[in-house]
């Protein structure tokens, strides 16, 4: 494959690119879970913008629907205005995604990314709640503006900051340290009034850590932290940013798990299209922000409100989209297994459409997804050393397009450990 000249890119861009780095090609259209470049070479995307084309690339009923909007001069910017795409979406959640779930939480718009739906959910924390301290979790991922990277652990990010980041307490994660049972040391840390926690305005997680790893938590762990945090007057806030949108098999990461979060933050898939949209749900009681108190001029974007709305209706109506999401989530778990079997103790990491392959180290990782993207298939790493091989694929692709895709994959897995035979062997 021809790969670009870093001309523009080298001479203009900021140093702070990074996928581009490992993915060196001119991309100019996609469709579906397929990508091409500018001399019509393809990859098959088990990227999916990180999570967040969750339906695919340019979904036909949504790009109508959006073009549509456009061409009858419909509203492109509107702040927090109400416009007629807000309703029909705002429609649209309540009827299919809340009202079905027994939730009863307010919708509230923040700026477009999913770190500033996540600062907005501390806030509202500690507004609602008198108290300053989060409790966070190793390797968990919340974002990199300053108050939702004193939230996250990857210490990369966290030195980017070049001040203190603060207000955060951290705790191992379920399964974090071997014999350890983080739920009991944080009950224990809350109950002395001597261990120098601070009774906390939350308790903050992801269900399955995205960039930590693919680290899933078990039902049992989240319901008990779910405890913890109610019955010491703390708010539970899950991040679903990555998890969330049908990622894990259902809308919610933590459906079935008898939970109700007090705090949910959405982005990435939550626009249906890849269009910038984060959102905050917040239970009635803890909507205690005043006008404007956190806002900013994109609050809510007109045109991911359009595709939004159309993601719901579309796949979020009845039962057949999430059953479908079951049948593949196995056959991506027998596809990984096949693939983790060809190398030396790796392991499986994540659940339902979120899942990968822990291979041991990062330097091994880089090298299959380096090999998979010149082969076809584009696909990155995560984890504490970017050491776990992560396929987030989009929900939508076949049967068939998996199937190639995984063929692709374990081809240069093969590759790769036959290469480090050889070197070992001379």
């Amino acid at each position: 494959m021809d790969m670009i000249k870093n001309d523009v890119f080298k001479r203009r861009e900021s140093a702070a690119r990074s996928y581009c780095r490992s993915m060196p090609a001119t991309f100019t259209r996609a469709s579906g879970s397929e990508i091409f470049d500018k001399d019509g070479n393809r990859w098959i995307d088990f990227l999916a913008g990180c999570s967040s084309l969750n339906y695919g690339h340019n979904d036909a009923d949504m790009k109508a629907a959006l073009i549509e909007h456009i061409s009858s001069d419909g509203i492109a910017q509107g702040l927090d205005l109400h416009t007629d795409t807000k309703s029909d979406f705002l429609k649209a959640m309540e009827t299919h995604i809340l009202k079905p779930r027994g939730m009863d939480h307010k919708v509230m718009f923040t700026g477009p990314t999913g770190a500033n739906a996540v600062e907005a959910a501390m806030k509202i924390a500690r507004k609602s709640t008198g108290r300053t301290n989060v409790i966070a979790f190793t390797n968990g991922f919340h974002g990199v503006t300053m108050g939702a990277l004193a939230a996250t652990g990857n210490g990369y990010h966290r030195g980017g900051a070049s001040m203190d980041t603060s207000g955060v307490t951290r705790i191992p994660y379920d399964d974090y340290a071997e014999g350890v049972d983080s739920a009991a040391l944080l009950e224990q840390m809350l109950a002395d009034p001597s261990s120098g926690v601070d009774e906390p305005a939350a308790i903050m997680f992801e269900t399955v850590q995205g960039e930590g790893g693919l680290n899933a938590a078990s039902p049992e762990w989240i319901r008990r932290m779910a405890d913890i945090a109610h019955n010491h007057g703390a708010l539970l806030i899950i991040d679903d940013i990555q998890a969330g949108s049908g990622r894990t098999g259902h809308f919610f990461s933590f459906e079935e798990m008898g939970v109700t979060p007090d705090i949910i933050t959405m982005a990435k898939s939550v626009s249906g299209f890849g269009l910038p949209m984060a959102l905050v749900l917040v239970r009635p009681e803890h909507d205690v922000f005043g006008p404007a108190e956190h806002n900013g001029t994109f609050r809510g974007n007109t045109h991911a409100f359009v595709t939004a709305r159309v993601a719901i209706e579309k796949f979020w109506t009845d039962d057949r989209f999430q059953k479908e999401l079951a049948e593949k989530s196995t056959m991506l778990t027998g596809a990984l297994s096949r693939i983790a079997a060809e190398i030396p103790a790796a392991t499986l990491k994540g659940r339902g459409l979120m899942q990968g392959v822990d291979v041991g180290s990062g330097e091994l990782a880089e090298e299959i997804c380096a090999r998979s993207f010149d082969k076809g298939l584009i696909i990155e790493t995560s984890g504490n050393e970017d050491q776990v091989v992560k396929v987030l694929a989009p929900l939508t692709t076949s049967e068939e397009t998996f199937s190639e895709g995984f063929d692709i994959l374990l081809e240069a897995v093969r590759e790769t450990m036959a290469a480090k035979t050889q070197i070992a062997a001379e």
